[in-house]
């Protein structure tokens, strides 16, 4: 199972970035995909969610309205859409598929300049 999240990088405040996740290994239409973060000295936060189908989604009240999580189940990709950025947006971003097991990405650092 591997999932690589290249995408991270270096972005001023207001700024926009798109993070992607690419899965093999396993059956990743059969997955609920999400999104975690997790800032120096806190503790990991589920950002963002999208069901197996993509048909729902769910999201933190801190991201709501600025970031949008999708998926395509034909590239085994999902993806976070980051609008808005904030400073405390700054973490490492991880994906993570969930099902009966859960599966997680390496990470990839976000920094949001003021």
């Amino acid at each position: 199972v591997v999932l690589v999240e290249p995408g991270g990088g270096l972005v001023q405040t207001g700024g926009s970035l798109r993070l992607s996740c690419a899965a093999s290994g396993f059956t990743f239409r059969s997955f609920a995909m999400s999104w975690s973060r997790q800032a120096p000295g806190k503790e990991r936060e589920l950002v963002a969610t999208v069901t197996t189908a993509g048909a729902s989604t769910n999201y933190a009240a801190s991201v709501k309205g600025r970031f949008t999580i999708s998926r395509d189940n034909a590239k085994n990709t999902v993806y976070l859409q980051m609008n808005s950025l904030k400073p405390e947006d700054t973490a490492v971003y991880f994906c993570n598929a969930r099902s009966a097991v859960a599966y997680w990405g390496q990470g990839t650092q976000v920094t949001v300049s003021s």
